[in-house]
């Protein structure tokens, strides 16, 4: 798991779960370029030295492809490369999908889901043209954040959930397109106890370990990006505690060939049962 040399990208770094996970990379050895709304990452920046290793921050909202493609070039400038990718930084408008604004939705789809494509994009460019420059695979690393969200559907969360799940299917095609050039790419639905998650989990245990730390999500991001993990890809994995959970692909529960048997299947079928993955809820 030994990440000397290496070079990384975290977003929404100041607190929480993109904090936990840059500690863990800069314990591992790498440097780290961290981003994050004006003046939230700079505290983060100085743990990550009093670690040994070496930080610098990219401020801006990763909505804008100018904050982006900043961070790929503080990596460059600043450490002579990229190697990992951790996108998280995120935001929240809960609302019922009838209360939901405009405006709210586009918030939610911009931070998440059009974040992780660009600093994606930014860097799958990079690793392309390393990679034909010198004729061999380079180091790669995207870690992904997705959310149990995409796999539930909740009720007040459809903004989220979307973005979540467009996430996921941006995973998988960017294992499936880098994959020839060295890049591995997974996604990770977190459970973390963070100011984002307040309202669900409550206030963490006053003594031991508390199972919703982000620190124990931290240390997971940082396995999937070191050398341990090169034959993992493509994959989504819920992770909390010492838990870590690899989702199944969906699979094709019956086919049918006229309406007659699909009305026949439903008529027997407990109507609570949908596509939603339940199953996770009773993971502890």
């Amino acid at each position: 798991m030994d990440l000397a040399g290496k070079v990384a990208v975290v977003t929404g770094a100041g607190a929480g779960l993109g904090r936990a996970e840059a500690l863990a990379l800069a314990r591992a050895g790498a440097d780290v370029v961290l981003n994050d709304l004006p003046g939230a990452a700079a505290s983060v920046a100085e743990e990550v030295e009093q670690l040994g290793a070496k930080a610098v921050v990219v401020e801006g909202d990763i909505g804008d492809r100018a904050t982006a493609d900043g961070l790929l070039t503080a990596a460059v400038e600043h450490f002579g490369g990229l190697h990992v990718v951790v996108n998280n930084a995120g935001v929240l408008r809960d609302r019922m999908l009838f209360s939901t604004s405009d405006e709210d939705w586009d918030l939610v789809l911009r931070v998440h889901l059009r974040g992780h494509f660009l600093v994606s994009r930014a860097a799958a460019t990079y690793w392309r043209a390393r990679s034909k420059e010198t004729g061999e695979p380079v180091y790669g690393r995207v870690v992904n954040t997705s959310s149990e969200a995409f796999l539930l559907g909740p009720a007040g969360q459809s903004n989220y959930a979307a973005a979540k799940a467009g996430i996921v299917a941006l995973t998988l095609s960017t294992a499936q397109g880098l994959a020839r050039y060295g890049v591995r790419a997974n996604a990770i639905c977190p459970r973390a106890r963070t100011a984002m998650t307040e309202h669900v989990f409550g206030e963490g245990p006053e003594d031991g370990v508390d199972p919703l730390a982000p620190d124990h999500v931290g240390a997971f991001v940082a396995y999937l990006a070191s050398p341990a993990a090169d034959r993992i890809s493509g994959q989504v994995f819920v992770v909390h505690g010492g838990v870590v959970a690899l989702m199944a692909p969906p699979t094709v529960e019956r086919r049918f060939d006229s309406t007659d048997d699909l009305g026949e299947h439903f008529a027997a079928r407990d109507p609570r049962r949908t596509f939603a993955c339940t199953e996770t809820l009773s993971l502890s």
